[in-house]
């Protein structure tokens, strides 16, 4: 019985981590496609 408890706990406690992390996991996506665009049009400026 605890441990049935326990799963489901554990399950929701992923659920919202996952609905948490997943703005932020979208900015840094953005952020670092961003920077890395930026980068491969620094080095074409450069060459």
């Amino acid at each position: 019985m605890l441990r049935a408890i326990a799963d489901v706990l554990r399950q929701i406690g992923a659920a919202i981590a996952t609905v948490v992390t997943l703005p932020f996991r979208a900015l840094a996506r953005l952020f670092g496609g961003a920077a890395h665009s930026t980068r491969r049009t620094g080095r074409a400026h450069r060459a």
